[in-house]
């Protein structure tokens, strides 16, 4: 993570830690959905014993998500968390932290630094002259200090708001004063909807910006629906590809078809592929012609029951418009295969 390497995406499990197979359950299919590193929150000792059959059974390298405390925090890396994500506002002070930093510095493992809006550092949370992002800022700073003091080089920082702009604002501060890898997202973004809109305005800016190694969009949703968005933002960005990009014109008064019926039935069906392939579904041939030139399969459907098919932008066949959806989707999975 950091040093040039792809942004990594990743996610927290929503299960109860302590039930073993729920947990590995969700993070394989966590990782079928390209997730890349899990977090996995363990609330307190009674945990650690599963935590440690978790990772011991898991796909994925696990972040122990821990709060309150240090000792908790070093059980964890005992018990085999490849990193540890603390909260400077909670931990117990620089005094605590330093102990979990010693941890993992002698287990060749990591921390996480993770600073949230709704749980500042105390001693920065009353100065009434720093501004939110300023804080979340110093609170970072301090415990940076402290893991630099305690002799660990292998940490990664996070700033979350839940408001984008606040974020924002506090990855181009860190930014500018540390090139310490830095885990961004909106934190506390929102449902499937609002909060996929929230996470993609300040992940999205700060990608853009060349700031951030790993991402995680936060949703009142399956962890598998905050994969789904964090990759979308990453393609959108040109700076990973994964999987099937399906697009689809809004539709008008010439389309004759539910285009988004057909578009979701074709994310549907192609939602295994892993190959980085772009289908098209579009309404008429006004843009059709055009935007299959861009696709590597495309569906143009027409006023009539028939609509056309092209593959590498040139039309391959003329098919019935009731079977658009799976003859599109047949032949992105074709073509994953080829």
């Amino acid at each position: 993570m950091g040093g040039g390497a792809p942004v990594a995406v990743q996610s927290m499990t929503k299960t109860q830690t302590e039930n073993v197979r729920a947990t590995l359950s969700q993070i394989r299919r966590m990782a079928e959905a390209g997730c890349e590193i899990a977090r996995v929150a363990v609330p307190g000792s009674g945990a650690l014993g599963a935590f440690a059959a978790i990772k011991s059974a898991s796909p994925l390298p696990l972040v122990a998500d821990v709060h309150f405390s240090a000792e908790l925090a070093v059980s964890a890396l005992e018990a085999g968390a490849d990193c540890v994500r603390i909260n400077p506002g909670n931990i117990g002070g620089r005094g605590e932290f330093k102990r979990v930093a010693a941890a993992a510095r002698n287990l060749g493992r990591s921390v996480r630094i993770g600073v949230n809006s709704g749980s500042l550092y105390p001693p920065v949370k009353n100065k009434s002259r720093l501004s939110a992002p300023e804080k979340l800022v110093e609170s970072a700073l301090i415990f940076m200090e402290s893991a630099e003091k305690a002799k660990l080089t292998e940490y990664k920082v996070s700033l979350k708001s839940s408001d984008p702009l606040e974020t924002i604002e506090a990855h181009r501060l860190i930014s500018r004063r540390s090139d310490a890898p830095l885990h961004i997202g909106v934190t506390e973004a929102g449902d499937r909807f609002t909060g996929a809109v929230r996470s993609a305005v300040g992940i999205g800016v700060l990608l853009s910006e060349g700031i951030g190694d790993t991402v995680r969009v936060s949703l009142s949703a399956p962890p598998e629906m905050e994969i789904r968005a964090a990759w979308e933002i990453l393609r959108s960005l040109g700076l990973r590809r994964r999987g099937v990009e399906v697009i689809s014109c809004p539709g008008c008064s010439r389309t004759r078809a539910d285009v988004g019926r057909i578009a979701a039935e074709v994310a549907r069906s192609t939602s295994r592929v892993t190959a980085p392939l772009k289908a098209a579904v579009m309404g008429c041939e006004v843009n059709g012609p055009g935007e299959s030139e861009g696709a590597d399969a495309a569906i143009i459907l027409g006023r009539g029951k028939t609509a056309s098919l092209y593959v590498s932008g040139k039309f391959a066949a003329r098919i019935p418009a009731a079977s658009a959806a799976s003859a599109l989707a047949a032949e992105i999975i074709r073509l994953a295969i080829k």
